[in-house]
């Protein structure tokens, strides 16, 4: 007789949840409203009933920013968020089955990282931090640089980055700005008696979509120096003067103008040595001519006195022959001097953020404030350098990586403190980035499958592996071997060929071969993969030897460690 018996196999909980994926990362704006969906991490467990139902929870969220859904995994903003603020957010979401005890998940020591971006958005206007108010003297050269334009937005990227442009006040073209530097320079010779003031409204504009932008109303001064000769308002004066007077008789004011102003427009009036000169004396302030003494018409009837002679109170004086003795105080008429006319050095990628490369110096033969010198850099670094303004010194601002960028090419500017009319000196800088053995070998596949046949002659390339390695020189230049001793097969060690040594055994041949791909650098880097060489009757499968790997690290190990 025949009986069928069934069997049910009652499950229990023995399986942990298991997320689909290791890490999550996603992007949102910082425009995103509270309440918006953003990912939806996923856990299966492979137990039936509650034992298989999941519920997550979420860490790493001190603030409040996020939460997530126990039963579904969907996580949302709580909050609106701000690039400025906070640039990223990384949550700990671990996964519970419904056992009791229950089972969590084991995956990175019980939880799983979510990487949550925030990327920026162009929220701020650019903000004027360089005073509205400049002077220039009316003789300085066309190309002098009158005032230093500086915005400054705290966005990042195109979004922060700022250039500077004249909307109006600049019709007579006068000056010109760089809309990268701000630097404001004349581009006519200026005129103070024709023009004194000007008022430049000027905008800086950022690069985002849509720009945002701020004005200033930038006031140029032109400071009056003496370039203007005082003029009579009459050639001739003529006048008449009754004799036997008492001294101090008025007999003509003459009077001049100078079109200069302040100091350089008070004007003092003398009488030129000639006949009888001495028999008058000029007020030299009013410009009013007095006696010295009784006339006698007998004696002299016409007198010739030169009063075309008076000078301004400027610094030079304007005078037609009166002598004056000076005292040169210092202008501001050098500019700074680098010590080279460019500079060009070479440093390794592995340098540590903050270490100093090169040192600028600049001198400036001005006494003062005039002759005292500050550092800067005008041109885009890609936030890899910054300059210490006060010692010339280039420093590193971030880590090096020649495989990204291998040279760099800025302007620094040596500017004087000059309070009213600075003088600055640019000069070029190039950065080249030597390379250091930083990068493993890189297999282009990984595992190679290879069916050969069990007819495959001896010396017959039978599989080829590919690696790279982006680092140059001999720290990039790949050579391959086989990490196990091998008598059917051999690898050519700098094209990667594995060729037959020795017949195959049978024709259900099977065998997986280690191939190391080495660097050629001091310390060399290495990389391993796994060919699967079988013949077309059995292929082999790929299985690890446990199902769980476990291993403590310490803390503080350094990166590259095994």
């Amino acid at each position: 007789a025949q009986a069928f018996v069934r069997i049910e196999i009652e499950d229990i909980n023995d399986n942990q949840p298991v997320f689909e994926q290791a890490v999550y990362v996603t992007s949102i704006s910082s425009h995103t409203q509270p309440g918006t969906e953003i990912i939806n991490v996923v856990a299966t467990d492979r137990d039936s009933g509650i034992y298989g139902v999941v519920t997550y929870i979420s860490s790493g969220d001190p603030h409040g920013r996020f939460s997530i859904d126990p039963r579904f995994g969907i996580i949302r903003t709580k909050n609106q968020l701000d690039h400025e603020t906070q640039s990223e957010y990384t949550l700990r979401i671990a996964a519970e089955d419904c056992g009791s005890p229950p089972l969590t998940s084991l995956l990175m020591l019980g939880s799983m990282a979510v990487k949550i971006v925030i990327l920026d958005i162009n929220d701020n206007s650019p903000n004027f931090t360089s005073l509205p108010l400049s002077y220039v003297m009316e003789d300085v050269e066309v190309g002098f640089l009158v005032h230093h334009v500086i915005a400054e937005d705290p966005d990042e990227g195109r979004n922060g980055q700022v250039t500077y442009h004249i909307l109006s006040g600049n019709e007579n073209k006068a000056f010109v700005l760089d809309k990268i530097t701000g630097l404001l320079t004349t581009a006519q010779l200026l005129d103070r008696e024709i023009q004194e003031r000007y008022s430049l409204t000027v905008m800086a504009l950022d690069d985002g979509s849509p720009a945002l932008s701020a004005t200033q109303v930038l006031t140029i001064i032109v400071l009056d120096v003496n370039d203007e000769t005082p003029i009579f308002l009459k050639q001739l004066y003529e006048t008449a003067v009754r004799e036997n007077q008492d001294p101090g008789e008025f007999v003509i004011k003459v009077e001049a103008v100078d079109r200069d102003a302040g100091l350089n427009s008070l004007l003092r009036y003398e009488i030129l040595p000639g006949t009888g000169y001495k028999k008058f004396k000029m007020n030299s302030d009013s410009g009013e001519l007095l006696t010295t003494a009784s006339l006698d018409r007998e004696t002299q009837e016409v007198f010739s006195i030169k009063g075309n002679s008076c000078h301004d109170l400027g610094s030079p004086s304007r005078t037609s022959t009166a002598q004056l003795t000076l005292t040169v105080l210092d202008e501001n008429d050098h500019n700074p001097l680098f010590a080279k006319t460019h500079y060009q050095i070479s440093v390794t990628e592995d340098l540590e953020e903050g270490s100093a490369i090169l040192d600028l110096f600049a001198s400036d033969k001005d006494d003062g404030l005039n002759g005292e010198v500050m550092y800067s850099l005008i041109d885009d670094t890609f936030g890899a350098f910054a300059i210490d303004s006060v010692t010339g010194s280039i420093v590193t601002t971030k880590a090096l990586d020649r495989e990204t960028k291998s040279q760099y090419t800025f302007r620094a500017v040596a500017s004087d403190c000059s309070i009213h009319l600075p003088r600055s000196t640019t000069v070029s800088v190039v950065v080249h980035i030597d390379d250091v053995n930083d990068n493993d070998p890189v297999f282009l596949q990984n595992p190679i499958r290879a069916f050969v046949p069990a007819e495959t002659h001896v010396n017959e390339t039978v599989a080829t592996v590919r690696a790279e390695d982006v680092d140059l020189g001999s720290n990039g230049a790949v050579v391959f071997s086989l990490m196990t001793e091998e008598t059917v097969f051999q690898i050519d060690a700098k094209t990667g060929d594995i060729i037959l040594h020795e017949p195959l055994a049978s024709k259900d041949f099977s065998t997986q071969l280690l191939v190391t791909a080495s660097d050629q650098g001091i310390s060399r880097r290495t990389a391993t993969a796994v060919v699967i060489i079988f013949t077309e009757e059995q292929e082999e499968e790929i299985l690890f030897s446990h199902s769980l790997y476990e291993a403590s690290v310490p803390e503080n190990s350094a990166a590259g460690g095994h």
